[in-house]
C-alpha cells in the first residue's frame, strides 16, 4: 500500500517539475527576443548590432543544452508565427529568417546548445564559460557569415558585412554572458 502512496506521490510531483522546467523555457526565450529587440544599425552592413547573441548565450550558458537548445527554438518558432520578438531591422516573421540575418537565427538553437553542453561538462567556472562562449560564436558567425555569401556572392564582402564590424562587441557580449551565468546558474 506505501508502494502506491509513493508512487501517486512523484507521479504528481512530476507535472509540478514538468510545468516548472516549461516556464524557465518560456521565460528564456522571452530573455533572447527582449534583448533581440535591443538593437544598434550600422549603416555600412545589413546586419544590426543586437544583443540577441549575448541572450543566446546566457540562456545556454545558465540553462544547460537541452533548455537552451528548447529556449531558443521556441524563440525562433514565435518569429516564425510573427511575434515582433526579431530585431526590428528586419522584415519580420519567418521572412526574416530567410534575410541576411537567417544565418545567424537558425543557428541560435545550436549555439545554445553548445554553449551549454560545454558549460555543463565540468566545474562551474568563468573559464569554462568562456570557452563554451568562444567556441558558440565561431559556430555563430561561421552559420551567419555562410548565409551572407549566398547575398553578396562573396566570401570577403560576407566577413566585411557579418564578421568585422562586430568583433569588439562580441568579445563584450561573451565576457558579459560568461560572468552573468556564473552567477545565474547557481540559482537554477
Amino acid at each position: 500500500m506505501s508502494r502506491a502512496i509513493h508512487i501517486d506521490s512523484s507521479v504528481s510531483e512530476r507535472p509540478i517539475s514538468f510545468a516548472k522546467q516549461t516556464a524557465i523555457v518560456i521565460c528564456a526565450s522571452a530573455v533572447i527576443a527582449v534583448c533581440a529587440r535591443i538593437i544598434l544599425p550600422l549603416p555600412f552592413t545589413p546586419v544590426p548590432l543586437t544583443l540577441a547573441n549575448f541572450g543566446v548565450l546566457l540562456v545556454g550558458l545558465t540553462l544547460g543544452s537541452r533548455r537552451g537548445f528548447a529556449a531558443a527554438a521556441l524563440y525562433l518558432g514565435w518569429g516564425a508565427m510573427g511575434l515582433p520578438v526579431f530585431a526590428s531591422s528586419g522584415p519580420g516573421s519567418f521572412a526574416q529568417m530567410l534575410g541576411v540575418t537567417g544565418g545567424y537565427l537558425w543557428a541560435y538553437p545550436v549555439v545554445a546548445f553548445l554553449a551549454g553542453w560545454i558549460a555543463e561538462h565540468g566545474r562551474a567556472s568563468f573559464l569554462r564559460n568562456l570557452l563554451a562562449s568562444v567556441a558558440a560564436e565561431v559556430v555563430l558567425f561561421f552559420a551567419g557569415v555562410t548565409w551572407l555569401v549566398v547575398y553578396t556572392h562573396s566570401w570577403r564582402q560576407a566577413a566585411f558585412f557579418g564578421l568585422y564590424p562586430f568583433f569588439f562587441a562580441e568579445v563584450s557580449k561573451v565576457m558579459a554572458a560568461s560572468a552573468a551565468a556564473l552567477r545565474l546558474r547557481r540559482s537554477f
